[in-house]
This record gives C-alpha cells, structure tokens and sequence, in this order.
C-alpha cells in the first residue's frame, strides 16, 4: 500500500480488505456529513466502531471515548475532525497500531504525515471514503 499517494488500486484494495472501521469524530446527528457517510459504509458491509467522547451510540453501536478503547484490530481510521487535531488522532492511531490512516475530503496535516510515516501506518487524506467507495463498486 502506498503511503500517502495511494492508487486507485490502492484504494480498492483496501476496500475490499479492511472492513472495520473507527470513526473518530462520528456525529450522532443524521443531518452531518459523518453520519451520512458512517451510515452509507455501514450498509456496504463495514463495521463501523463511532469513536466521539460526546455521544453513546451512534448507528446502533456503542461509541467510545477514544481509539484506544477499543477492543481488537482496527483496520481503517477515518477521522472527521478539523486538521489541527489529525496529529492527535494520528498518535493515537499508531498507539493502537491500526492498519490505515484516512483523513476526510478538506483534511491535511504535514505534522500528522510525518507521525504516520514513522509509525509506519499507510494513510490518505483529503479525499471522502464514500467517494471512492463508490468509485470502485
């Protein structure tokens, strides 16, 4: 897997491979983009684990407070959050030792590229799972 300059190759290779998903920043509200797309992935066959310290359950799973709560593997990360907490979040991935990084449509952060990388963890950013969910389909 490339690390930061994925393939569309890459990206269905992923997709179709990793099928649990954290993620952080999940909104319980229907009406936000976190929740739509939670939702779509969800109905495409992905478990989806919320990750929001404000909310229980999100999509009838129970949410958790952080990554590192969670019990077992978690292959994907995809965090909702503004970029100036992607290196947060992204140290918190390498903590739990997640499989892969991905950071929404309009999320970039240099500082958290750097700490992927060294943890080695493969990541994407600025570009929307749904999207390219759909794209492979």
């Amino acid at each position: 897997m490339s690390m930061g300059a994925a393939t569309t190759q890459d990206i269905q290779n992923l997709l179709k491979l990793r099928k649990r998903i954290a993620v952080v920043g999940l909104s319980d509200q229907p009406f936000r983009t976190s929740y739509m797309v939670s939702e779509y992935m969800q109905n495409a066959g992905y478990e989806i684990i919320p990750v929001n310290p404000n909310v229980r359950e999100v999509l009838g799973q129970k949410a958790f407070s952080t990554l590192e709560e969670i019990e077992g593997h978690v292959d994907i990360v995809n965090v909702f959050r503004r970029s100036e907490y992607l290196p947060e979040v992204a140290r918190s991935a390498a903590k739990i030792k997640a499989g892969f990084f991905w950071a929404q449509l309009g999320l970039y952060s240099a500082e958290a590229e750097e700490i992927l990388q060294s943890a080695t963890i493969p990541y994407i950013m600025d570009k929307c799972i749904k999207v390219e969910h759909a794209m492979i389909r």
